[in-house]
């Protein structure tokens, strides 16, 4: 498993625009709860309870970011539940599978904006394990802006600059 540094720096190295970064604040929530939406609709019997693909989902994802980065994934724990809880209060409505699928599908397209701004394709499109770190990024950016975590926003911002570069250049050179 690659470390929360490389994980961050890579996902970095293609969200350097603040007006970018912006867009994911609105744009990667908005996936992240027509995804558990989505899941939730996913429902099988268990023991005595009624478990979704969701919650399966939640503590997969949760144990995944707190072996990255304990201290992000506190905070990933206290923006997640929540999507989790309000997502299967929908869950129960009429239509939540319409209602998931617009939600996704606006969240993508301000995604998608975000990166015209920045001149450079998602980070996904060469690594599909980049979906789980996006919001794993955005927490990181977050407690950059309340000034947690100095170190570690003083270790990636140099590599994610350098592999940004290397990117450009590569581009330039084809």
């Amino acid at each position: 498993m690659k470390s929360a540094v490389e994980q961050l720096s890579t996902y970095k190295s293609v969200h350097l625009n603040p007006k970018n970064i912006n867009t994911h604040f609105i744009g990667v929530p908005m996936i992240i709860w027509s995804a558990f939406l989505m899941l939730g609709t996913l429902r099988f019997a268990w023991l005595d309870y009624q478990v979704s693909a969701a919650m399966i989902l939640t503590v997969v994802v949760l144990g995944y970011y707190m072996a990255l980065h304990l201290r992000l994934a506190l905070g990933l724990v206290l923006f997640i539940l929540p999507v989790l809880y309000t997502s299967e209060l929908v869950v129960h409505t009429s239509h939540p599978f319409y209602i998931a699928i617009s939600i996704f599908i606006i969240g993508w397209v301000i995604q998608f904006v975000g990166h015209q701004y920045e001149k450079a394709k998602p980070a996904f499109m060469d690594d599909l394990n980049q979906l789980l770190i996006g919001p794993f990024f955005l927490m990181a950016e977050l407690y950059f802006i309340f000034g947690w975590e100095k170190e570690l926003a003083a270790e990636i911002t140099p590599i994610a600059r350098e592999k940004r570069r290397a990117l450009e250049n590569k581009r330039r050179s084809l």
